[in-house]
């Protein structure tokens, strides 16, 4: 029988748990839109997805000591807010960081006129995301440049560059950085006037980080002026209402998915599940799919090519803007790339 004394609520979108915790708690599994100050007034804890934002407007009168998001982000959950309230917030770090690298190297084929080989690549934010992008440029002979801040303090060393050094330098720059407000190191709206109108190389410029470290109107009006390269862009301001004019201006434009692979859904959910036994002294589950290798340590561009190319995903995404949530709600997830293979 169910432990009544633990109450969770799972958010109905997160893949691979369903019925794995009925056995020890009371679980409800209920959709974005049906989690409701209502419906969570009496949970104690709860697994949930980028959708479900989680502050005082939802939260204020609940129950609830623990969230688990199946995701690498937290901009969608109220941190300092939780913490005054003694609520325990934790996420899934690198989860899915093979499957964005994947969708950077797959949207660098379908775009870049050239060999990769000898291209100078900017990567800002050099995280899980970050790291891995790194590696496989170098295993295919591109010069990479890396901007990170935070690890340039943290570790020094002379590997490091600025931001203003990638814009006059590189061929491709794409961003994997958190979203953050405030500090010497926010990112919201890194990608501005000031940092477009330094771009020398009209680069290829790829945003599957966050939707808002991106200016729209300064984006779109760059690349107006020829400043910029082809865009590619999955993650969007004001998702799921995207900008049609920035829409109409990508080359490669998707709903959010660039992490989503079927081994990056599988390790996040995962981490979520053993977060909230963990917490709430639950036997361990597992999901019932087999546990994703280690991402491939090197790639090359046809493994890649045969492993991702987002001209559908772009087509449908252009072709009904308006379902944006639908498309990526009930995306196809992708195998990550193969090591070294060659398909």
């Amino acid at each position: 029988m169910p432990n009544s004394n633990v109450k969770l609520i799972v958010e109905s979108k997160v893949p691979f748990v369903r019925g794995l915790l009925d056995s020890y708690a009371t679980v409800r599994y209920l959709a974005p839109e049906e989690i409701t100050p209502k419906a969570v007034a009496d949970a104690d804890g709860m697994i949930i997805r980028t959708r479900t934002r989680c502050d005082e407007a939802l939260l204020g009168r609940s129950d609830v000591k623990f969230i688990a998001t199946a995701t690498i982000g937290t901009d969608h959950i109220d941190m300092p807010w939780c913490a005054s309230r003694g609520i325990t917030a934790v996420n899934a770090p690198g989860c899915n960081a093979p499957a964005v690298a994947q969708y950077v190297f797959g949207t660098l084929m379908q775009l870049s006129n050239r060999p990769l080989a000898g291209q100078t690549i900017g990567i800002v934010g050099v995280g899980h995301v970050g790291a891995i992008v790194e590696r496989w440029a170098r295993g295919l002979d591109m010069r990479v440049l890396r901007c990170d801040p935070p690890r340039q303090r943290a570790e020094g060393g002379d590997d490091w560059v600025s931001l203003d050094r990638i814009a006059l330098e590189a061929d491709i720059i794409t961003f994997h950085t958190p979203l953050t407000h405030e500090g010497d190191d926010a990112t919201f709206h890194i990608v501005d006037s000031a940092f477009l109108s330094k771009l020398r190389r009209a680069p290829i410029i790829i945003n599957s980080a966050r939707g808002e470290i991106v200016d729209t109107a300064a984006l779109i009006a760059a690349k107006d002026a020829g400043l910029t390269g082809p865009l590619a862009i999955d993650c969007w301001e004001n998702e799921p209402d995207i900008d049609r004019e920035l829409l109409r201006r990508c080359a490669v434009a998707t709903p959010h998915i660039a992490g989503y692979s079927r081994q990056g859904k599988i390790r996040a959910s995962q981490m979520a599940l053993d977060a909230v036994t963990t917490f709430f002294m639950l036997p361990r589950v597992t999901v019932e799919q087999p546990l994703p290798k280690a991402p491939a340590r090197t790639v090359t561009a046809a493994g890649i090519a045969a492993s991702y190319n987002p001209v559908a995903d772009t087509f449908a995404l252009k072709s009904e803007p308006e379902l944006f949530e639908t498309l990526r709600n009930g995306y196809a997830l992708r195998d990550e790339a193969p090591e070294g293979a060659e398909s």
